[in-house]
């Protein structure tokens, strides 16, 4: 029986509609939540979001904005602690104003003598090597320290942290469950779960596209099938490379595909609206593969994470850049294939006992072509290979909330 109330601030890449971002704060809120539970404490959270009314409204939690400092400290002064992550937060590609963001708000509740714990992140690359002393200094104050991978344990340990402080967890979007009612249940053929369940919304290109053979629209069938009958392939990509080189090779290996076998390719945009503007452009690259029987379609409804997630949970394989994206598919054990753009892709395949099927400088569009024939031919196989090291992360993915909670309770 919960016995103890205590007030949690979260600090992450929050309120920003990134899909696997917030995945990540929903997967830690319903963790929390559990574990609280278990160990008799009642953990409220305090989000610092981009946007706070957007943030409370979905989750249901309080949250003041992530860059009013004033708001800030506050919140921490009146909280009992302070979690940092998860999500890439201490990396310095995107900009070398995020590390000092981030540490900067551990630096406030540690000066406010809060105990603060990093949770599942994943570290790097760190390419200022200004930063390093800087990071172990802040670390070293912090009550408990987790990462998503063993790649960031080595990198702290490069700093100068100890490797006994160091926990290799899981990312906590494995514990995401599904809500409840929504299980797919995968009988003769997977995809038949996109036509068969009314709860899930297909927007398709309604816009007409010319062919040689005149105007052809993107939802449209063969006569002798139809979209639920289609193996169903899930696509979660980005912009990265200048040129779009790995896109124009997906969009090459999907074509090659399509003319083999009919398919509905399912576009899945993490981060909009970059990731449905490539999305577009794959699509228009494809050209006209609906005379041969397949389809086109974009999902734009989501509303929190777990809409993605049972939109994954739909489809017979996933093709993802975007690292939440196999994530959400090992969640449900939906044979994937990873393209690497960051390291992080690789480390998180490491842990499935997986490769990358190419990258965002060296992807050959035949062997993604024969890859994902593969995995539609013979899913029974993927799932037996890498269920053993699923279930090892999704039993794992809560250990972090548990520390936590554990550690509140003994706190009084």
């Amino acid at each position: 029986m919960v016995s103890t109330s205590k007030t949690i601030v979260i600090s992450g890449y929050y309120g920003f509609k990134n899909s696997g971002d917030e995945a990540v704060l929903k997967s830690i809120l319903t963790a929390l939540e559990q574990e609280g539970q278990a160990a008799g404490v009642d953990i409220n959270p305090v989000v610092l979001s981009i946007d706070p009314e957007w943030t409370s409204a979905a989750y249901g939690v309080k949250s003041v904005h992530r860059m009013k400092l004033g708001e800030v400290r506050q919140a921490i002064k009146d909280s009992d602690g302070l979690i940092s992550g998860g999500g890439s937060l201490l990396q310095d590609a995107t900009s070398p104003k995020t590390i000092p963001y981030y540490l900067g708000v551990l630096k406030i509740a540690q000066w406010l003598g809060k105990p603060t714990f990093i949770y599942a992140q994943g570290v790097g690359p760190v390419n200022r090597k200004l930063f390093y002393p800087m990071i172990r200094s802040i670390f070293r104050k912090c009550t408990y320290i987790s990462v998503r991978d063993m790649q960031s344990g080595e990198l702290l340990q490069s700093m100068g942290l100890s490797g006994e402080a160091v926990h290799v967890v899981p990312d906590p979007v494995m514990g995401l469950p599904l809500r409840a009612g929504e299980g797919v249940h995968r009988d003769s053929h997977p995809g038949s779960a996109l036509k068969k369940n009314e709860a899930a919304p297909v927007s398709s290109i309604e816009e007409q596209r010319e062919s040689s053979e005149g105007p052809v629209k993107a939802s449209s069938l063969s006569s002798g099938e139809t979209e639920g009958s289609l193996p169903v392939i899930g696509i979660s990509v980005r912009y990265w490379h200048p040129e779009r080189k790995e896109l124009k090779a997906v969009a090459e290996g999907l074509k090659a595909l399509a003319e083999q076998r009919p398919v509905h390719l399912r576009f899945l945009p993490f981060h909009q609206p970059d990731d449905l503007e490539a999305s577009q452009f794959i699509a228009d690259a494809v050209g006209d593969i609906f005379k041969n029987g397949s389809s086109i379609s974009f999902y734009r409804e989501e509303k929190q994470p777990q809409d993605m997630l049972r939109e994954v949970s739909r489809c017979d394989m996933i093709l993802g850049m975007r690292l939440h994206s196999l994530i959400y598919a090992a969640n449900q054990s939906v044979p994937l294939l990873g393209i690497s753009y960051d390291p992080k892709i690789n480390h998180f395949l490491k842990r499935l006992g997986s490769e990358p099927v190419g990258s965002s400088e060296s992807l050959d569009p035949s062997v993604l072509k024969d890859q994902m024939l593969k995995l539609l031919d013979d899913a029974a196989a993927w799932r037996a290979e890498h269920g053993e090291q699923i279930a090892v992360l999704k039993r794992e993915a809560a250990m972090p909330a548990r520390h936590i909670a554990q550690y509140l309770r003994h706190r009084g």
